[in-house]
């Protein structure tokens, strides 16, 4: 059961509510800012006209106006992060009403991601401008978006697609609560180079600090300095004991630093990525939903560890927070002088690892599938009349009612049902010129690739084995490999042939095969191709404007079936109604169209 709220009402209640809190919050933390002034000038103004009334009272004054201040500055903080925790909503709920509006050509296209060769993503637009990646994609961290373009290129195993359909129609149910994991994404985006880094400093064998009585000798060395420190303040020794001894101290912290060095430099910077990854951890810990595949993600992230995974995130953010305190040259050579700072934060690092060498990127795998099954929930959700498909356990079944292309606007979609049943099977298609064989093809390829990555499909009903699906539909020369277009074809349909003669199971998608040559070669190639196909228990659907192919069905009736798009002419305009329809095309359009262009037909 999906939403009771149309997608389009409730992002736009949404958006209003959403820049309301956006300007209550910029107006409070304004009053707030001009009330830290007010504290600070009422504070100095108080010493200044009672600086003669007593160390106690002025030491009284001096405490309440910081810690007024302090109070005013955490406030301060909090409703930064709130502003900006909104403001990245606004900015989501923004562009899903530009997505609906069909509006998501500048969104990421995801072309880093295409594959020079591929067996059907050029075909069907999965990557690039007016793409299916830029429709669905809504991850942000760079190994979502991977994770992502992986699963568009690649069916995935059937109990995969089965439970990651229950997790898109459970999460579906929460937009409000999936926006928020998005808007942790958003604030700072999870890298690959982070990964890495902290993987790198988890494999790397530390050859220092490995003897077990180092955190004995640094609280050790922690209170003799200290001690001493306080011995000089006071007066107990004088300069020339205690500034000897704090050289001494100084060599020692800094010849310490110096292995460090190298971890510290692996590690620095990546605290912000750490804070989305400590939020959307903590975010799915919380997430109470009937799905197997979520609640096995969140037994992976926990591993049976009686601390939380976004409890030890937040513990390596604080360390590394206190290993940035070297920035501040003064107080980190006085705090590593006397604390050895760095020293105890190697040892925390150390013990972390320790912890949870083997579980971390458990945590990054969990956030990733989680960004793609919120994309694809936000899809579900967006679309309310799409379905969840049936997977097929036989080979090969293809079942479709009021199938549509995705991309397009449901205004102007035209639906069609088509379904074939067991291999060697040719579906073939004849028709006009722009009479909708190509879209037809690319709405089977594009919602294929949907069903079997777990996403719900743009039909009514839906019923597809689990196969690869192969395609030879939009080819173009290729310059760099000095390719010509009928050359880049025939490779394409060598892949093909490869996989028919290896029995795997496919599902080809072909449109106007061997256009490169001549019509008498392209008509007995095509002919020869689609008997091997039968031969070899393929299973094709063919569009073609060769309608002598379609004449095929009287020596392979069992095998080819024959649908067309038509045309209607009246008063020399074409009309389309973009229909499959039984039977051969016997109604053509190209000799009008040229007519109406100038050519002189006689």
């Amino acid at each position: 059961m999906q939403q009771t709220i149309p997608a389009f009402d409730f992002y736009t209640n949404n958006l209003q509510n959403l820049q309301q809190t956006a300007e209550r919050l910029a107006k409070k933390s304004s009053q707030i800012a001009w009330l830290r002034l007010a504290v600070f000038l009422s504070t100095a103004f108080i010493l200044y006209n009672f600086w003669q009334t007593g160390a106690l009272l002025i030491v009284s004054i001096i405490i309440l106006g910081v810690a007024i201040f302090l109070i005013l500055l955490s406030t301060t903080a909090t409703l930064k992060s709130r502003l900006t925790n909104t403001i990245l909503l606004i900015k989501i709920n923004k562009e899903e009403l530009a997505i609906l509006s069909n509006n998501f050509n500048e969104r990421e296209e995801g072309i880093e991601f295409k594959p020079s060769h591929h067996s059907y993503e050029n075909d069907i637009d999965i990557f690039g401008k007016d793409s299916l990646y830029q429709y669905i994609n809504r991850c942000s961290s760079e190994q979502g978006r991977a994770l992502m373009a992986k699963n568009l290129l690649n069916p995935q195993p059937t109990d995969f697609i089965i439970n990651q359909q229950e997790a898109v129609a459970a999460l579906s149910l929460t937009i409000p609560n999936i926006q928020q994991f998005l808007a942790y994404g958003l604030q700072e985006k999870i890298t690959l180079a982070t990964q890495q880094k902290i993987n790198t400093w988890l494999q790397r064998e530390e050859s220092y600090f490995t003897w077990k009585g180092w955190p004995l000798l640094v609280n050790t060395y922690s209170i003799i300095a200290v001690t001493i420190l306080g011995c000089y303040v006071f007066g107990v020794i004088d300069s020339k004991v205690f500034y000897p001894l704090a050289f001494v101290f100084f060599l020692f912290s800094f010849y310490q630093s110096k292995k460090i060095h190298s971890t510290y430099t692996l590690l620095s910077k990546i605290v912000n990525e750490i804070i989305t990854l400590n939020n959307q951890l903590k975010w799915l810990e919380t997430l109470e939903i009937k799905s197997n595949h979520i609640n096995n993600l969140k037994s992976n992230i926990s591993n049976h560890n009686a601390t939380k995974a976004s409890a030890e995130i937040l513990a390596l953010k604080n360390i590394l927070d206190r290993f940035d305190i070297r920035l501040n040259v003064f107080v980190f050579y006085f705090l590593n002088t006397f604390l050895l700072w760095d020293t105890r934060q190697i040892l925390a690092l150390k013990h972390w690892k320790k912890n949870n060498a083997l579980l971390l990127n458990e945590w990054f795998t969990a956030i990733v599938e989680m960004e793609v099954c919120i994309s694809l929930a936000t899809l579900y959700y967006n679309q309310p009349t799409f379905i969840f498909p049936t997977i097929s356990p036989n080979h090969f079944e293809f079942s479709a009612s009021n199938l549509g292309h995705p991309l397009i606007p449901a205004n102007k979609r035209v639906n069609n049902s088509f379904s074939t049943i067991g291999t060697g099977k040719i579906a073939l298609i004849t028709g006009s010129n722009m009479g909708g064989k190509s879209t037809f093809l690319r709405s089977i390829g594009v919602n294929t690739v949907l069903a079997l990555m777990g996403a719900p499909v743009c039909a009514e009903a839906f019923t597809i084995s689990n196969i690869q699906l192969m395609s030879s539909m939009r080819i173009a020369d290729n310059l760099a490999e000095s390719t010509s277009t009928f050359y880049a074809e025939l490779k394409k349909i060598q892949t093909i042939i490869e996989a028919v003669k290896q029995q795997q199971k496919v599902f080809i998608l072909l449109d106007e095969i061997l256009r490169g040559t001549n019509s008498l070669d392209r008509h007995t190639g095509s002919k020869a191709l689609i008997q091997q196909l039968i031969n070899q228990n393929a299973v094709a659907i063919i569009a073609t404007h060769d309608v002598e192919l379609a004449y095929m069905q009287n020596e392979f009736p069992l095998a080819i079936n024959n649908y067309h798009f038509d045309v209607q002419v009246a008063n020399e305009e074409l009309y389309f109604d973009y229909k499959l329809k039984n039977g051969i095309c016997t109604s053509m359009n190209a000799s009008i169209l040229m007519k109406k262009i100038g050519i002189e037909m006689g």
